[in-house]
């Protein structure tokens, strides 16, 4: 996924953001020493949106739990199963997330990562060989522990200046474990930071 827009502007984002999340971190240090690490908290979710002319991204970064509801290697046909679907419902971004009809959005480009993606494959297509790679699935599955799912959307829009608001009522409720979106937004009106939540899930621009 080409990040030319949303690598060098995120991080030159206004420190008030990270510095409450700073602060929230201090306090939450010990919390996070013996359990999620960093950015990994259940049930919240990262997203990077950068408008730049007719060209619309969106990032999102999710710990894996928000979205399949386990991080472990995909071992059993079940588990498998929710990874694979999880995949369908993140390569729709349209249904994912609603972008103003008016703005005639068309998705270019999409990029899929996570540890569970590579597993779930590992698993189909190794399978014939399991006891062979029995130390390798377990080395899958240390990998996988705390694994996040990242998805990259590149949009070209052709009437981008019709393009107000981002609604994600429809992810909130594809994937309700996600309790609260972690929005970083460059657009017209400069660079801003927003939470969302499913009594709050729409974004403006």
């Amino acid at each position: 996924m080409r990040r030319t827009l949303l690598a060098l502007p995120l991080a030159l984002l206004p420190l008030a953001l990270a510095q409450a999340s700073s602060h929230e971190h201090d306090h939450d240090h010990a919390h996070e020493t013996h359990g999620s690490l960093g950015k990994h908290e259940h049930g919240v979710a990262s997203l990077n949106v950068a408008l730049d002319g007719q060209t619309l991204e969106i990032q999102l970064e999710s710990p894996a739990m928000n979205l399949v509801g386990f991080e472990h290697a995909a071992n059993s046909d079940a588990d498998k199963a929710k990874v694979t679907a999880a995949r369908k419902q993140l390569e729709q971004p349209q249904a994912l997330f609603a972008l103003p009809a008016e703005a005639k959005c068309s998705l270019k480009e999409t990029e899929l990562q996570s540890p569970l993606f590579a597993d779930a494959k590992h698993a189909e297509h190794e399978h014939e060989h399991e006891h062979e790679h029995e130390h390798d699935d377990h080395g899958h599955e240390d990998e996988a522990a705390h694994s996040d799912i990242e998805a990259s959307y590149h949009f070209t829009c052709a009437h981008a200046e019709a393009l107000k608001t981002l609604e994600l009522g429809s992810f909130f409720s594809t994937f309700p474990d996600t309790e609260k979106l972690e929005v970083q937004l460059i657009g017209p009106s400069g660079q801003q930071g927003a939470e969302l939540t499913p009594n709050h899930s729409r974004l403006s621009f």
